[in-house]
């Protein structure tokens, strides 16, 4: 927390990675059946994305940490066997917040909008109950920015629900089963 002193005033100024947030794009959302604590749990462990995420066969662990945490990369490979992306979590507020960014891909996505950012909250509901969302963030100042969010902000926005309904099914089926 940055911290100044004006005038016998206490001002806190929110810190620099909030204020330089791109523009919001979309935001869609899943309630699951589970405690808050084990959501958290699942979406922690960087080996279970191809467990829910529809395009991803394989996840390598770049920096040989299976488990998020601020400064860990992790390449994905994308069904079809050709295309891959790298994400890496920036932000981790424990029980609340992940916060990722695409440095790299083979898509070129990454070098379009370049400062893409998915921000996933969790919100407790009650004890059996937590609602999870993701949000899309992203500059267009570009033209080619700009035509790939005409095109892609719906296939965007589809694919991400998909991941969260079969976030959904593997957190519940493992609450049943556990």
């Amino acid at each position: 927390m940055l911290c100044v002193t004006i005038r016998s005033k206490l001002i806190v100024a929110a810190p620099v990675r909030r204020l330089m947030r791109p523009p919001f794009r979309s935001k869609q959302e899943v309630v699951i059946n589970a405690p808050l604590e084990a959501v958290w749990a699942f979406s922690m462990d960087l080996t279970k994305i191809p467990e829910f995420h529809p395009r991803v066969v394989k996840v390598d662990l770049l920096a040989g940490k299976s488990f998020r945490e601020p400064g860990v990369s992790y390449q994905c490979h994308l069904s079809g066997g050709k295309h891959t992306c790298i994400e890496k979590d920036i932000e981790i507020v424990p029980l609340e917040k992940i916060v990722t960014v695409l440095p790299q891909d083979t898509f070129g996505i990454s070098k379009i909008l370049s400062d893409y950012r998915v921000e996933t909250t969790f919100q407790k509901l009650d004890d059996s109950s937590t609602k999870v969302e993701i949000s899309h963030y992203y500059s267009t100042t570009t033209l080619k920015a700009k035509l790939l969010n005409l095109i892609a902000k719906g296939k965007i926005a589809r694919e991400t629900q998909a991941t969260l309904k079969a976030a959904k099914a593997a957190i519940e089926a493992a609450q049943h089963t556990g």
